[in-house]
């Protein structure tokens, strides 16, 4: 058993804005676009655990172990995001969001499952992103809290504006027990193992 756990390698970064969650494209489009690979001379096999859309930023795990993607990509692995919105986020929107939404998925409607969300009190410390977000000359903005066990395709963003309050900048801060902590944009980590116990 201890030898298999020592041929896995597993990785934690901090995908910056801008950077796509996969490796390379076919798609002559985004030849311009940065990749993970641009990030860190990654072993072969490697594979990104979920990932997180081209503007949003935050933890991204990366193994060479598939039970471990499964494990943490299913609804027992809980992922934090804390989202700017465009407003100051009402007491009625956080309960919405804490309840359930309707969201557009896959070409029909998806309820959103019963989710932790509260308001932060001002913004978090959080390293700068690459594209500046307009500032509250704009009109106010404020910070919210999402933890979610599932994780549709730009769920957060499509969550926070069913709501009326539109995501304008998204961070992924926990997943599971591992936090952002004092990571900077574009670091990556080597790590034994997340912490999580695959049966």
């Amino acid at each position: 058993m201890e030898a298999s756990k020592t041929q896995h390698r597993h990785f934690i970064i901090f995908k910056p804005f801008g950077c796509l969650s996969q490796f390379a494209s076919n798609d002559s489009k985004q030849q311009s676009k940065i990749f993970l690979g641009s990030l860190h001379d990654f072993p072969e096999g490697i594979m990104a655990i979920g990932r997180l859309d081209e503007k949003s930023e935050g933890i991204l795990l990366l193994t060479t172990d598939g039970k471990m993607s499964a494990h943490i990509n299913s609804r027992k692995v809980e992922k934090e995001y804390y989202a700017q919105v465009d407003g100051d986020i009402s007491t009625e929107a956080l309960q919405e969001l804490k309840t359930g939404v309707e969201i557009g998925f896959d070409g029909g409607k998806y309820k959103t499952k019963p989710c932790k969300a509260m308001k932060l009190e001002g913004a978090p410390d959080l390293p700068n992103r690459g594209k500046k977000i307009r500032d509250d000359r704009h009109g106010p903005t404020s910070w919210v809290s999402i933890t979610l066990k599932e994780g549709k395709f730009r769920q957060v963003r499509k969550m926070t504006s069913a709501v009326g309050f539109p995501t304008l900048r998204l961070v992924r801060v926990r997943v599971g027990g591992i936090h952002i902590n004092n990571m900077q944009a574009g670091d990556v980590v080597e790590v034994d193992d997340f912490g999580v116990s695959v049966v």
